[in-house]
């Protein structure tokens, strides 16, 4: 990243030269690019539309940052690319069974995103995984008759009842056997409404998987059942005669897997459960392979937990040919293929834009002029600017922090006035910048300086909520495309990481995608009077939106979903209003008129005891009144 950033300072900035700083191209899927004017993209239908522009039309309709941007084409593309690239590895493998994929509903159950997948799925009979009673609840009203469904997770008889009816509905609702516990209430509801259920089974995985969610598989993982439990729920259909309604096997390989080898590998272990539940007499008509595509975030095409090292291509073939290899060597029918492909679907329709409000840098306001009465200690530090070396770097650096040091111990002391101490941190600024500069030209940074350069980076404040909006970045330390959405043909001459807008210091985004590894810091662009900044954090569609929580009591964000039109036109197709702080003090159990009403009489009191008149009590209140309908964040 550093080689990019230190092109010729001669030559004119370039559009191009940000697309490869910041990886567009590799990570955006095609979905995303960079405009000659400087300008992020978003691209279907053969056309691209400005993010900046979309801007323009949210300022237009009053509606403020944070704001969380969709765009539906790109989830339509992702069902279409996915569906499609199934159907032509089938076709080359001469696999003659089809293909049904199911969105989980889990990974974003936001009502947009779930019916523009039902909506727009149903020429692909795309259907929906459910872990819930609500979420059977959402897809039941989501999709018509004829789809899938899938039930995972813990089930009661309410849960069952309700995927029996769907059955007698016309659905294809199958109940996914999580323990044994749960085939007991399968059969007994079942016989109870006379209605014969659909029953998957799903299998404990051995084949340990890379990535992050590496845990759902093998011996301690809390899904699935052994090979004894396998056999218990056969022998136990085969004694109640509905062996013939075990109609599917379930084997979830992982979520987010980089690594093609890792997924051939459990597709193949998964294949040799099917042949022997065939043979055990079982009815198998589908295999569900649950979620694992990968979404290269990072963009470098590796086994990195962020990337993944294939296309979606590839992936398609290595389930469809794997699976009917081993099946045809055991002379065993071709089921249909299933598989729950979440992240993938809707990563890439989602981006978080934000307005930077403020920053921090670490420089010296200015040149510290020789006083005749001052400081010996200054003295010493502006010498050790004077006579900076490659030679003696590491030693000015350690004495640099040395007199430093002493001048804010003497402060502390009360031996050293306040004047002094801002000359020293300048003086002291001064020269670690000058440090910084010569290690460019050094072939090895010496290790007690390789963190000069993040303590040196600015901050840049943004807009937004790091725990409600980007909680995975937080808790398990996720990589996401981060990049201003304009001024793209103006070189970013600034090094900054990037904090949040709560009281914590855990509200902060300081690693980032880099060309080959994260790096510590993203370059921007230094702020404009008078001029908003705007960042996008890109691929954010999966999971973010409902583990975000209220710290500081920050809010769901404005969200926005447009729709790209073939000329270059885009529609604003919804606007939802973010939380209110009448909304979110509600959610932690405030009545917002009792709030008021308690306002109110405080305002009261103060009239009451000459403090104001009436009618600033008056203004008062219409002012707290407003506030309690106000947006939770910055506002303009």
């Amino acid at each position: 990243m550093d080689q990019i950033l230190d092109q010729k300072k001669n030559q004119p900035w370039q559009a191009k030269q940000s697309a490869d700083l910041y990886g567009i191209e590799r990570w955006g899927n095609d979905y995303f690019g960079l405009s000659d004017a400087g300008h992020v993209t978003a691209k279907t239908l053969n056309t691209e539309v400005a993010l900046v522009d979309i801007v323009k039309g949210m300022v237009d309709r009053d509606l403020q940052m944070p704001v969380l941007l969709r765009v539906e084409n790109i989830l339509d593309a992702q069902i279409q690319r996915l569906s499609e690239a199934f159907s032509s590895a089938i076709a080359t493998a001469s696999y003659t069974q089809s293909y049904r994929g199911v969105y989980p509903i889990k990974v974003n159950q936001q009502a947009q995103v779930v019916e523009e997948i039902a909506d727009f799925g149903k020429r692909y009979h795309h259907g929906l995984e459910v872990g819930s009673k609500p979420e059977m609840i959402i897809a039941l009203s989501s999709l018509e008759p004829g789809r899938l469904i899938i039930c995972n997770g813990y089930k009661d008889e309410e849960f069952i009842e309700l995927g029996l009816q769907a059955i007698k509905l016309g659905f294809e609702c199958f109940f996914v056997i999580e323990t044994p516990s749960e085939l007991p209430i399968i059969i007994e509801r079942s016989r109870a409404l006379n209605i014969r259920p659909m029953i998957g089974i799903r299998i404990k995985m051995i084949s340990q998987v890379s990535g992050h969610w590496n845990s759902t598989s093998g011996d301690r993982s809390i899904f699935g059942l052994t090979a004894t439990q396998l056999i218990d729920v056969v022998d136990s259909l085969r004694q109640e005669q509905m062996l013939d309604c075990l109609q599917l096997m379930h084997c979830h390989l992982g979520s987010q897997i980089p690594s093609l080898e890792d997924i051939r590998n459990g597709v193949i272990e998964a294949s040799r459960y099917y042949v022997d539940l065939v043979r055990e007499g079982a009815a198998l008509t589908h295999i569900d392979f649950g979620g694992g595509l990968a979404v290269d975030y990072s963009g470098i095409q590796s086994e990195d937990n962020h990337s993944r090292n294939y296309s979606l291509e590839e992936y398609c073939e290595i389930l469809v040919g794997t699976l009917k290899q081993t099946l045809d060597n055991e002379s065993v029918a071709h089921p249909v293929i299933v598989t729950e492909s979440g992240r993938a679907v809707v990563a890439y329709a989602s981006v978080l834009l934000f307005n930077i409000l403020d920053t921090t840098t670490f420089e010296s306001s200015g040149k510290s002029l020789p006083q005749a009465d001052e400081n010996p200690l200054l003295a010493k530090l502006r010498n050790i600017s004077t006579h900076l070396t490659t030679d003696n770097i590491e030693q000015s650096y350690e004495q640099v922090h040395l007199y430093r040091n002493q001048i804010r111990d003497g402060f502390k002391a009360g031996q050293v006035d306040l004047r002094c101490r801002a000359s020293a941190e300048n003086i002291f600024l001064d020269v670690l910048h000058n440090i910084a500069d010569a290690l460019d030209t050094m072939d090895q940074i010496p290790e007690s300086m390789a963190g000069l350069k993040l303590s040196l980076a600015d901050i840049y404040y943004g807009n937004f909520s790091l725990f409600q909006s980007l909680p995975d970045i937080w808790a398990i330390d996720q990589l996401f495309p981060i990049m201003p959405i304009h001024r793209l043909d103006e070189e970013p001459t600034r090094q900054a990481v990037i904090a949040d807008i709560t009281c914590d210091c855990d509200g902060k985004i300081d690693n980032f995608i880099g060309l080959t590894e994260p790096e510590k810091t993203l370059p921007l662009h230094p702020l404009k009077v008078g001029e908003e900044y705007y960042l996008g954090v890109f691929l954010v569609g999966a999971y973010q939106e409902t583990l975000g929580d209220l710290h500081n009591l920050f809010g769901d964000t404005n969200v926005v979903s447009v729709r790209l039109n073939r000329d270059g036109s885009f529609d604003f197709v919804k606007e939802i209003l973010g939380d209110t702080i009448s909304d979110v003090l509600s959610y932690v159990e405030y009545e917002p008129k009792q709030v008021e009403l308690s306002y109110r009489n405080t305002a009261e009191r103060a009239v009451q005891q000459g403090r104001i008149s009436v009618a600033e009590r008056q203004q008062m209140i219409k002012a707290f009144r407003a506030s309690m309908q106000g947006y939770t964040y910055y506002e303009r």
